[in-house]
């Protein structure tokens, strides 16, 4: 039976501007995302027959039809079905390293490798916009997830446009294990508070949705400016999660008096927050002196920095 084992890398959000109501019941956004060191494992083993199994090193990753990776095996099956009768099933294991349930993309990474992998086990040929586009089945992050990088990303996250590569800027992110914020929620609560400002005709949508390409984090990034990019951090749904999330708030209020931070922010609805930084060894001593502030066990800090790929494969072989 054939195999493959891909990485999944993580994703921040460098910018997340609400722009309104779209007619799906989704929000319009304007996102810059970037992809990260911080990576997932993922193995994938032809079985021979027409079962999807999940695996996970986490107790608390789901590995039914709850999990994004096990849906996207399912969408595969569906979508081709004379491949899936002709190679068969899969099993899926998942070397987790992303923390769960952090706002860093981490499932729809694995669902992304998921779609990449099973793409070369039945050697179906499929180009990235083809794997971007039944990603977007699975969820507005797959789609990104794919290819990686740094991308605008429109719509509700799914209509990706390429900015030059980010690499070698340094990340340090801190996450508390045992605290989850519902995406859900995030975005319902904004709605509430801060309808009054969403643009309300479909042509003012778009329109808004285009103007952050001028905006200042993109002229930044095109320049490769570090600083500038970290003062231009922006991220609306900071204004309902961190007067909810005093812990969130902390860990944003540490970062910032870090002489060493260039800039700090929440990622996505959290309630990771990251802090960007310029080399390594600046990194290092930023989460020592984090944890020398919050010496909660329940606080997982990492050090990571941007890439500038998607999902990769580590490996392939015949059992």
């Amino acid at each position: 039976m054939r195999s493959y084992t891909l990485t999944a890398p993580a994703k921040i959000n460098l910018y997340l501007e609400i722009i309104g109501d779209r007619p799906d019941g989704y929000h319009e956004l304007a996102m810059i995302l970037q992809s990260i060191d911080l990576a997932d494992r993922i193995e994938l083993h032809s079985i021979g027959n027409d079962s999807i199994r999940v695996r996970c090193d986490r107790p608390e990753v789901p590995t039914d039809e709850r999990n994004l990776a096990y849906q996207a095996a399912e969408l595969m099956a569906t979508q081709f079905p004379e491949a899936f009768s002709k190679y068969g099933g899969v099993e899926i294991t998942i070397n987790k390293h992303i923390p769960v349930a952090a706002g860093l993309a981490g499932g729809s990474t694995n669902a992304a490798a998921v779609l990449v992998g099973i793409d070369l086990l039945w050697n179906l040929g499929l180009t990235q916009s083809e794997l971007e586009e039944l990603g977007a089945n699975l969820g507005s992050d797959v789609p990104f997830c794919v290819a990686g990088g740094t991308v605008i990303a429109t719509g509700r996250g799914e209509q990706l446009s390429p900015l030059p590569n980010l690499d070698n800027i340094y990340i340090v992110l801190a996450k508390y294990r045992s605290l989850e914020v519902s995406t859900a929620w995030a975005y319902k609560t904004y709605r509430q508070q801060f309808s009054d400002s969403y643009v309300r005709d479909t042509a003012n949508l778009a329109a808004r949705a285009a103007a952050v390409h001028s905006g200042g984090i993109v002229k930044a990034i095109f320049e490769k400016n570090t600083a500038e990019i970290a003062q231009k951090l922006h991220n609306d749904l900071e204004r309902v999660v961190l007067p909810a999330y005093p812990q969130v708030l902390q860990l944003r209020e540490v970062f910032a008096t870090q002489e060493s931070v260039l800039g700090t922010m929440m990622s996505g609805s959290g309630p990771t927050v990251f802090a960007l930084i310029e080399s390594e060894q600046q990194a290092q001593a930023v989460k020592l002196k984090v944890r020398e502030t919050i010496p909660d066990e329940d606080l997982e800090l990492f050090v990571t920095r941007m890439t500038t790929h998607g999902i990769q494969i580590v490996s392939s072989g015949k059992d």
